[in-house]
């Protein structure tokens, strides 16, 4: 990709707060490809392997673009047997990114917040180090926190955040997944709507919040990556 047309530093939040009112009935093509043209090689997309719609819709208007995946040392076979699908799949360069040899083996049985911080947040802003932008899968109709996320915004570490598919609902994004055969997590066909690591996901019952199996049985709804 090219190099970058502009800085996180020279966008003000109200020109934030402006394209992303501007991008509401935007096609998430337009979206990445404003990114694209803007951030050029200082864009990413961050992966969590659960489903490679955003990586699907991305490459084809931006491919070989750096996609980073975090692998915690906790995550289910069949998730990174997804990354390598994708790897395979799609023109992507796919950046693995890990905690090395520091990983606290049993941290989420008594700190999830704490595991999450330094098993998965720490590794991703580290890679986050070498981009300006990055992009994300987040929808707002993931779950009630995220219903009024906005498509453009910076995030707390000063970074432009990105989220194409903000706007497209379940009906949206399963028919794109139907029409161009997406790669799937296939744990998404065995109770698990929403993927995170094996200790602290469960299967969810049919018709409960999709999100509910995700650090069951406490309050924590997000990992601390997009919120």
């Amino acid at each position: 990709m090219p190099g970058p047309t502009t800085t996180p530093d020279s966008l003000t939040d109200d020109d934030l707060a402006a394209l992303s009112a501007g991008f509401e009935d935007a096609e998430p093509s337009e979206v990445i490809a404003w990114a694209a043209d803007t951030f050029g090689s200082d864009l990413c997309v961050a992966a969590s392997m659960e489903d490679a719609l955003l990586i699907d819709v991305t490459t084809r208007v931006a491919p070989g673009i750096d996609v980073v995946f975090v692998d915690t040392g906790f995550h289910f076979p069949e998730t990174l047997a997804t990354a390598e699908r994708v790897r395979r799949r799609y023109p992507i360069e796919l950046r693995i990114v890990r905690e090395n040899d520091n990983r606290v083996t049993d941290l989420w049985k008594t700190d999830t917040d704490a595991c999450c911080a330094r098993h998965k947040v720490a590794p991703f802003e580290s890679a986050l180090g070498e981009y300006s932008a990055w992009m994300s899968g987040l929808r707002r109709s993931d779950s009630p926190e995220r219903a009024d996320a906005p498509i453009v915004t910076r995030d707390s570490r000063g970074l432009i955040s990105i989220r194409p598919l903000a706007n497209w609902d379940d009906a949206t994004a399963d028919a794109y997944i139907a029409a161009n055969d997406v790669v799937l997590n296939p744990l998404l066909f065995d109770g698990y709507p929403s993927i995170g690591c094996g200790p602290c996901t469960q299967r969810v019952a049919p018709g409960d919040d999709p999100r509910s199996g995700r650090w069951a049985g406490s309050a924590k709804t997000e990992c601390g990556l997009n919120l």
